[in-house]
C-alpha cells in the first residue's frame, strides 16, 4: 500500500474497487490485523484499534471454513464458541440468512450460495456494527451471487455499515453507496459511487463547419467538457440532463445546420477504464 488515506463513512456501504493484486486484501488484512502494517495507522470508531473492538466487527476475509459433516446450525454453535458471544443469537441469524428451514442439514448438502450465507451468519453473531467482507460473492454461481448481494443490501438497510472488496465493478454499482478504486497499492479515486463512477450523457453533434460548429456550442449551457472527435464534436452532461432538442434549436438559431445528432452514455467500465489508465500513466 502507497500512502492510501480514506475514511469509511457510518452506515454507508463502502466498496474497495480494484483488479486482482491491486491491494484490496491487504487493505482489509491490515484494518482486521491479519496482517501487519510497515508503516501508517489506522482508526476504528474514531479511535485507536483496540481489542474491546473486535466484538464490533465481523469479518469474512477466506473461503468459508465449517465442518462438512455437521449441520449448519452445530456450525454455528461452534463458532459462538470460539467467538465467546452470540449463541443466544444463532435461530435470528439463521432466519436473517434464511438458512432456517435447513439448519439441520449438514454442511456438505448446502449450495455454494448457502455456505456464503451461513459464513455471513457466523459474521453476525455478535451483532456486530461494522461487516467487513472480501470478494463476498468469488467464485459463487449466478444464484448464489444474487442471493449474496441481497442479503447484504438488506444488512446495510439495518443500519450495518459494510466494506467489502470486489474486483467487480457491476457489484460495486448494484451493492455500494461508497468506493474506494486501487490500482497496485495506490488510491486513485474516493467518494460517493455516484460521483467517482459518475456515468455521463454525450451529445454527438455534426455538421458541415466543424470549427464554427463547436464555436457555436461552447456557447450552449449545461455541458461540463467538449471536444472534436473525428467528424463530430461532443458535449459531455451529467447523467439526465442533456437535451438535444436545445442543441439543435441553438445550433439553428445561429445558422449552423446539423447533418448528425446523437446521445449516447458513457458506461461505468469506460469511466473506470479511464481512472485505472490515468493512474497507470502518472
Amino acid at each position: 500500500m502507497n500512502k492510501v488515506s480514506l475514511e469509511v463513512p457510518e452506515g454507508c456501504v463502502f466498496g474497495i474497487l480494484g483488479p486482482n493484486g491491486s491491494g484490496k486484501t491487504t487493505m482489509l488484512g491490515i484494518v482486521t490485523d491479519v496482517l501487519k502494517a510497515t508503516s501508517g495507522s489506522f482508526r476504528w470508531f474514531d479511535e485507536e484499534p483496540q481489542a474491546a473492538h473486535r466484538r464490533k466487527i465481523g469479518t469474512l476475509l477466506e473461503t468459508p471454513n465449517f465442518y462438512h459433516y455437521l449441520s449448519g446450525e452445530r456450525n454455528l454453535r461452534i463458532a459462538a464458541e470460539i467467538k465467546g458471544h452470540g449463541r443466544d443469537q444463532i435461530p435470528d441469524v439463521l432466519k436473517r440468512v434464511n438458512l432456517w428451514d435447513r439448519r439441520h442439514s449438514k454442511f456438505s448438502t448446502y449450495s455454494l450460495g448457502m455456505k456464503q450465507r451461513l459464513a455471513l451468519a457466523s459474521c453476525l453473531l455478535g451483532d456486530p456494527s461494522v461487516l467487513v467482507f472480501d470478494e463476498p460473492t468469488n467464485g459463487l454461481d449466478p444464484v448464489g451471487i444474487a442471493e449474496t448481494r441481497d442479503l447484504i443490501k438488506r444488512l446495510a438497510k439495518e443500519g450495518k455499515t459494510i466494506i467489502l472488496a470486489s474486483h467487480l465493478l457491476d457489484e460495486v454499482e448494484k451493492v455500494c453507496s461508497h468506493v474506494a478504486i486501487l490500482q497496485k497499492g495506490k488510491l486513485i479515486a474516493a467518494g460517493h459511487v455516484d460521483q467517482v463512477l459518475a456515468n455521463e450523457d454525450i451529445a454527438e453533434v455534426g455538421a458541415e463547419n466543424l470549427a464554427k460548429l463547436e464555436s457555436v456550442l461552447r456557447s450552449t449551457n449545461g455541458w461540463s467538457s467538449i471536444k472534436t472527435e473525428g467528424n463530430v464534436v461532443q458535449l459531455f452532461y451529467p447523467v439526465g440532463t442533456a437535451r438535444l432538442e436545445s442543441i439543435n434549436e441553438h445550433c439553428f438559431k445561429n445558422g449552423v445546420i446539423l447533418n448528425h445528432l446523437q446521445l449516447k452514455k458513457k458506461s461505468l467500465e469506460v469511466k473506470f477504464f479511464e481512472l485505472t489508465q490515468s493512474a497507470n500513466t502518472k
